[in-house]
């Protein structure tokens, strides 16, 4: 099985002060066990990064490279892919719908993905199965 992972479970992860990061962390040991296949995008982490640093300091920025970035393929955005989550932004008009979120939905919809793990409910919305 493979997972797509969002910004929202990995700064869930690295901040133990964030009100779903014990279920985070739950649903990551036991994607783990399962040898579950994670995926993200380089958008994804760009904003992972910026809001661990700005958040939680450069500790976080550390543990998120050491502890998580090795176990997760990342996709990197090309041209159409970013055209596309673009297009996805526009036609929604929705000013909290990110291009960041539009990119990783057209990722998983290329890579036939249907699981993320995510704590944004758009991922939901767009029909995705969404964990925890």
């Amino acid at each position: 099985m493979t997972v797509f992972v969002d910004t929202s479970a990995l700064v869930a992860l690295l901040d133990a002060n964030e009100g779903k990061h014990a279920a985070c962390g739950r649903v990551w040991r036991k994607l783990l066990k399962e040898d579950a296949g994670f995926i993200t995008s380089n958008y994804v982490m760009v904003e992972t990064y910026a809001l661990a640093q700005r958040r939680l300091g450069l500790d976080a920025v550390r543990a998120l490279t050491a502890d998580f970035l090795p176990l997760l393929t990342v996709d990197w955005v090309d041209e159409f892919v970013h055209a596309a989550g673009l297009a996805s932004v526009l036609t929604a008009n929705r000013r909290d719908l990110s291009l960041v979120d539009c990119v990783s939905f057209e990722i998983m919809r290329r890579r036939d993905i249907n699981r993320a793990f995510a704590l944004d409910s758009d991922f939901s919305k767009q029909g995705f199965t969404v964990l925890p």
